[in-house]
């Protein structure tokens, strides 16, 4: 029995402290995967990390055959004191296929990636002979690190795509919409699909992608009229 004056904690009132403990902490992890990652908290991330941030050429469609192949090479060669991070940055965006709106990842950068060293002899040997490297970003020999505003630029897409993947991953929104790309450009010469315009040729002057919609500029009358149309209703010229 407890003892006059001495404070009866029951289960219930425990789990009940407890919800109101981890409430908050998963609040603010809700409220941070709401909204896009700002370059603040990327910079924040990324201080004080050893070594030096760097660009490498590799030939176009090499870049995540690159990536694997310094992450087996750094362990075989016994480099992880000196090689400590590669990047492929990556974007996911919609694409516009046959009328179908489809999410995509690609490379954002074709034929780079961006590496975290420190830069030796052995290091920059073990880099530079890696299947489908070209060279680093710098003048002949000499690699030319990033600044830290380009390093910041160039990763926060990166962290931002593990922060909406994590959100996912934990059932959390991620307040972020990827965008669409359009398979048309403004300037593009087009051809009319759809009656009663059918075959009749037209310049696009805007784009709607997310909603699959663009305004063209066709000659009526011997005016220049714009008209507004479905991507389905028009057909790029080669």
């Amino acid at each position: 029995m407890p003892e006059e004056n001495e404070p009866v904690i029951t289960e219930n009132a425990e789990k009940s402290a407890a919800a109101q403990e981890t409430a908050p902490a998963a609040q603010s992890q809700k409220d941070q995967a709401s909204g896009p990652i700002t370059e603040d908290e990327v910079r924040a991330k990324l201080k004080g990390l050893p070594g030096r941030w760097y660009v490498l050429h590799t030939y176009s469609g090499y870049e995540k055959r690159v990536k694997q192949d310094l992450e087996v090479r750094i362990q075989t060669m016994n480099m992880e004191d000196y090689i400590f991070q590669i990047e492929v940055p990556m974007e996911e965006l919609y694409e516009i296929r046959r009328g179908q709106r489809k999410l995509v990842s690609r490379v954002r950068m074709p034929g780079y990636v961006v590496i975290r060293m420190d830069m030796t002899d052995d290091s920059w040997r073990v880099v530079q002979n890696t299947n489908g490297v070209t060279g680093f970003v710098g003048n002949g020999r000499t690699p030319v690190a990033l600044t830290e505003d380009e390093v910041v630029k160039m990763l926060t897409p990166v962290v931002a795509a593990e922060v909406v993947a994590e959100a996912k991953a934990a059932g959390l929104p991620t307040g972020v919409e990827p965008a669409t790309i359009s398979p048309f450009e403004v300037g593009d010469a087009v051809t009319l699909t759809s009656e009663p315009w059918a075959g009749m040729p037209a310049t696009v002057s805007e784009v709607d992608a997310a909603n699959q919609r663009l305004t063209v500029l066709m000659t009526l009358v011997g005016q220049e009229t714009p008209v507004e149309l479905s991507f389905s209703q028009v057909r790029k010229d080669e």
